[in-house]
């Protein structure tokens, strides 16, 4: 069993460091970080190293096997997901690995999340995100919740991984569950 997480240049580059360090002791992750994503990362103070079960894959490796759906993922994401990414991903643009791998899971019908990092959005945006969301893709945006009473970044950071791993059909115990009334 085996996932793709690809990390591109948006702020947030933390989450999808997290998400692979969850997905490690479960399955294969197969990680692409963008070039513009190693400068958010080190412009948010984010190390970008990881222990082993990751094959870390170079943007430009349009042969690695994620490129071909003969090679089964569970499922794909994409945390954070730049806009420029999203765009080029909605107009079925794969001019490197991570919109490669976008592109074989929506033909698969793998799962594909997308976390878009933008705030406020324009119309070009929100086109893009329904184009792929009518696609089959999930936009999870990390939209900030507060009825679990957070008190520190990351137990908030938890409830969006937690929501990522859910469409990922991954087990987990990272937020309470919604009960009502409680």
């Amino acid at each position: 069993m085996a996932y793709f997480v690809g990390i591109t240049g948006a702020s947030g580059v933390r989450l999808g460091v997290r998400l692979v360090e969850t997905l490690i002791p479960i399955a294969d992750v197969h990680l692409c970080i963008t070039r513009s994503a190693y400068q958010v990362a080190m412009s948010e103070g984010v190390e970008l190293s990881f222990s082993e079960g990751v094959f870390l894959w170079p943007e430009e490796a349009l042969d690695a096997p994620v490129s071909s759906g003969s090679f089964r993922l569970k499922g794909c994401a994409i945390v954070p997901c730049s806009m420029g990414t999203m765009g080029r991903m909605a107009s079925g643009v794969s001019s490197n690995l991570v919109e490669r791998a976008a592109d074989v899971a929506l033909k698969e019908r793998w799962p594909l999340i997308l976390v878009p990092r933008e705030t406020p959005l324009n119309a070009i945006h929100l086109k893009n995100m329904l184009s792929l969301c009518q696609a089959g893709a999930v936009i999870l945006p990390p939209v900030l919740t507060y009825y679990h009473s957070p008190k520190m970044i990351e137990e908030m950071e938890n409830f969006i991984l937690g929501k990522i791993l859910d469409h990922l059909g991954v087990e987990h115990a990272l937020f309470r569950r919604w009960k009502g009334g409680d």
